[in-house]
């Protein structure tokens, strides 16, 4: 069976390690089962689905039943690699999913993962729900896989706050008493959904100066970071701004997070400061 790259909608591109390789010099076969995996997270990530979250709601897990792997040529120290995964079909109660390593546009590795779908308690298979199916159908078929709704805490509150709780209290380490704000009744919040409706990221929206807007508490859970839903919620957020008419729009942040702002279009104003013990930069935009 011939397998070409745009077989492929989602690739992770990998690079090469020397603890990869073995004494032929050459990527030792076991890893690439690795490289599989390592992709495959990425699949979820890009359908927006994250893995424990989804299957709590899904309430099953995938068991791998079987692995098989082809073996082209090799893949070598510090070569850059494209690791492709995608559904090749649904059984009742199983999915298969085909791999590829390609560098460049040649063929390395190819293989086949047969998942099953079962009860964790007792691992007895059970029919793949049909919420998961549609999720996959709609990657494959290039349609979006987050949507993003604007609205008052009243009505995002408990989402916004359970995401805001995750990344900044519990991971980030930030007291409770200085997340939570008068702040937040009078802010237009966003949140970020996926297609089973969980909530993965959220931000707010301040009138802070008249024609000035300030952004903030923007939160992506870990599992969905580097996949543009963050950037999702900032445009939401953008626009709204835009849509009462202000002229500009202020955020601080957090300075390990300054790439993502520059990548936006917005500019550092001043010098680096600190909030609740963490290095910010005031950056700005105009809309």
């Amino acid at each position: 069976m011939t397998i070409a790259r745009s077989q492929f909608r989602h690739f992770e591109r990998l690079r090469v390690r020397w603890a990869e390789i073995d004494a032929q010099q050459i990527v030792f076969n076991g890893h690439y089962l690795m490289y599989f995996d390592t992709a495959i997270s990425g699949w979820w990530r890009a359908m927006a689905l994250p893995y424990a979250a989804t299957m709590a709601t899904l309430q099953g897990d995938f068991y791998v039943k079987k692995s098989s792997l082809e073996y082209h040529a090799s893949a070598r120290l510090d070569d850059l690699i494209d690791v492709g995964v995608r559904m090749a079909r649904f059984g009742n109660s199983s999915m298969l999913l085909q791999c590829a390593v390609f560098r460049g546009d040649a063929l390395l590795v190819s293989g086949e993962l047969v998942y099953v779908f079962a009860d964790p308690a007792t691992q007895t298979s059970q029919p793949i729900p049909q919420a998961f199916r549609d999720v996959v159908g709609a990657f494959e078929a290039g349609e979006t896989m987050v949507t993003v709704q604007v609205g008052d805490w009243a009505t995002l509150g408990t989402e916004a706050a359970a995401i805001r709780k995750a990344v900044f209290v519990d991971e980030q380490g930030i007291p409770a008493e200085l997340e939570w704000d008068a702040g937040d009744a009078g802010c237009v919040h966003a949140v970020a959904r996926n297609r089973l409706g969980l909530a993965l990221a959220t931000g707010r929206l301040l009138a802070y100066q008249p024609g000035v807007a300030k952004i903030g508490r923007m939160a992506v859970l870990p599992s969905q970071r580097g996949s543009r839903v963050g950037r999702q919620v900032l445009d939401a957020l953008m626009a709204a701004a835009k849509a009462r008419g202000d002229a500009s729009v202020l955020l601080h942040a957090q300075a390990s997070a300054a790439p993502f702002y520059l990548r936006a279009g917005y500019s550092v104003e001043g010098e680096p400061f600190e909030e609740a013990g963490i290095p910010h930069l005031a950056m700005r935009q105009a809309l």
